[in-house]
């Protein structure tokens, strides 16, 4: 049994460490960028600093918590919908878009105007509004007028990222994109290159959609979104860097969480704990970063799952994913069924059936509880067997009465959620295609 050594106060906040965050660029190297078959020269790195956008809100932790919830459902559903997209045409969902939980500061053009968006590791395109808008959701900065700055041009339609795209067509601009995100939202607009600045580094002709026509509710957050899935459409492959990492803190700590991207991604980190994996490509959605999850133990227990549950299935459905968007972690019914029973069998406290929580599993707590124990919790990944520490998925509340399981059951597609990932350095190398899990204070990058 691992000790769970937290006051519940500030326990119940681990959950939240995942809600939506505004993003400051502060590390700058200066460096002129070329286009060379339109991959943008290799860039010295830059650091992101993220934080929570429901910091210093009058919501309540367990309120906090269902916003968060609630975001993670809905992301689940949009997720599962475009991995099957290109499978089954047909694929509808009426639920409202979860784009993801991290907003990102960037300027656009020259002279540069300042403007944020959100930061998906679960689709390519990077795209903002742009005048003249048909249609637009409202946003707080100004829309991007191309006509002011000197650097804007527009793509060709022979241009290699205009046949990236999954649906363009040749118009009087030039190319001409529809970006669609597995339900109801989308994107549509001419696709361009402009000079994109994270704090002082200055990226010329990264490829853009320059959208006229947005559509969909879950957008208004910021100003459009940076795509950072591995086609050749996102953030990253247009650095042309194979690496990229972000380093989540407990919602309990005041320090902000990061982003680093290039050289900068391994933070300087030794790996001597580092546990990795590899990724796994879907044919059916290759942006998402896919793992092999072979099985998990909970307490000394290797739970019976059947080798099959998380496969990825050759219709595109199926199989787990990491996703920086997602709070909590979504387990395939059967497989979260088995964790839902041992967690029950092995918790020295009564089940709380009254549904208050909006999670699957709670426990009820004395009222006289300081502390509590909790069983450990392992995800066994091809290579790399990963044992959480308690905070990252059991979550208390002295306030109700309540500690909770920080996951739940989904249809097909799992998804491992950021509670888990909290207090780890996810280092993302394309090159070698794998994840490591590195062991890392956050708070001190």
């Amino acid at each position: 049994m691992a000790s769970f050594q937290q006051a519940f106060s500030s326990v119940v906040l681990v959950v939240l460490a995942v809600a939506i965050l505004f993003v400051t660029p502060t590390f700058s190297t200066s460096r002129n960028a070329i286009m060379k078959d339109e991959k943008v020269q290799k860039a010295t790195g830059f650091q992101v600093t993220l934080k929570h956008v429901d910091s210093g809100s009058n919501l309540t932790k367990f309120e906090l918590l269902q916003r968060a919830m609630k975001r993670g459902r809905q992301r689940l559903n949009r997720l599962s919908a475009m991995a099957l997209a290109e499978s089954d045409h047909d694929v509808k969902s009426s639920v409202h878009p979860g784009n993801g939980e991290f907003l990102m500061q960037f300027s656009i053009g020259t002279p540069s105007t300042a403007y944020s968006g959100i930061m998906d590791t679960g689709s390519d395109l990077i795209w903002t509004q742009c005048k003249p808008c048909q249609q637009c959701f409202d946003q707080s900065t100004p829309i991007f007028d191309p006509r002011k700055s000197s650097s804007f041009s527009t793509l060709s339609c022979s241009s290699s990222l205009c046949e990236a795209l999954p649906m363009s067509s040749c118009g009087t601009d030039g190319c001409e994109y529809l970006y669609t995100y597995g339900d109801y939202s989308t994107t549509q607009g001419v696709m361009a290159a402009e000079t994109f600045t994270f704090g002082e580094v200055s990226v010329p002709k990264v490829a853009f959609g320059c959208g006229e026509d947005n559509e969909g509710s879950g957008f208004g957050q910021g100003a459009g979104l940076v795509g950072l899935g591995r086609g050749p459409l996102s953030l990253v492959s247009q650095l042309d860097e194979p690496k990229f990492s972000y380093c989540l803190t407990s919602i309990d700590d005041s320090s902000t969480s990061t982003l680093l991207m290039g050289s900068l991604a391994n933070a300087n980190n030794s790996d001597t704990a580092s546990k990795t994996t590899p990724l796994v490509v879907n044919p059916s959605q290759p942006s998402f970063y896919y793992l092999s999850l072979e099985g998990i133990t909970v307490g000394g227990t290797r739970l019976p799952i059947k080798k099959s549950t998380f496969a990825l299935n050759s219709d595109g459905s199926g199989g787990v994913i990491i996703d920086s968007g997602t709070t909590l972690t979504y387990l395939e019914k059967s497989a979260f069924d088995l964790v839902k029973k041992e967690f029950t069998s092995q918790m020295k406290l009564p089940v709380d059936k009254s549904g208050s929580s909006g999670l699957d599993l709670c426990f009820t707590l004395p009222s006289d509880a300081s502390d509590i124990e909790v069983p450990k919790l392992v995800f066994h990944f091809k290579g790399a067997d990963v044992d959480l520490p308690g905070e990252n998925y059991m979550i208390a509340d002295s306030s109700v009465g309540l500690a909770c399981l920080a996951m739940g059951s989904s249809s097909g597609m799992s998804i491992f959620g950021n509670v888990q990932q909290q207090n780890y350095l996810l280092l993302h190398d394309l090159q070698k295609e794998t994840l490591s899990f590195i062991p890392t204070k956050c708070n001190q990058l």
